[in-house]
C-alpha cells in the first residue's frame, strides 16, 4: 500500500492572507482614530458647559488615545480608502479643536487675570 500524501497547507503568509492583516490593522487604527474624534466631541460638549474639569480628564484621555496611536501606527501604511477616511476624522477633530479653543479663551483670561491679582510671595 502506498502513502498517499496530502497536499501540505499553504502558509498564512499568502498575499490575500496579508492583505487581510493589512486591512485589519488599519481597521483598528482608525478605531483609534474614532475613538479621538469621539473624546473630541464629548470635550467640545463639555466646553460648551462650561465644565472645564471635565475637558482636562478628556483631553488626557485624548493624549493616551494619541500615544497608544503613534506606538501602533509606526510603519503601517494605509490604503487610499482608509486615509481618506481618516483625513475626514482628522478634520473633524481639527474643527471641535477650533471651537474648544476659542470657548477656553475667556476662561484662560479669567484664570491670567485671576492669577496676576493674587499678591507675589517670596519664600
Amino acid at each position: 500500500m502506498s502513502a498517499q500524501r496530502r497536499p501540505m497547507r499553504q502558509a498564512p503568509s499568502t498575499p490575500s492572507h496579508e492583505h487581510e492583516i493589512s486591512d485589519a490593522m488599519s481597521s483598528s487604527l482608525l478605531q483609534y482614530y474614532q475613538a479621538i474624534e469621539k473624546a473630541s466631541q464629548d470635550m467640545l460638549k463639555a466646553a460648551r458647559q462650561g465644565d472645564w474639569d471635565q475637558v482636562l480628564k478628556l483631553e488626557g484621555a485624548c493624549a493616551l488615545l494619541i500615544s497608544q496611536l503613534k506606538h501602533n501606527a509606526s510603519g503601517r501604511p494605509m490604503g487610499e480608502d482608509e486615509a481618506q477616511f481618516k483625513s475626514r476624522i482628522m478634520q473633524r477633530i481639527l474643527v471641535n479643536d477650533a471651537e474648544i479653543r476659542q470657548l477656553a479663551e475667556p476662561w484662560l483670561d479669567d484664570l491670567d487675570n485671576l492669577l496676576a491679582a493674587r499678591p507675589k510671595t517670596i519664600h
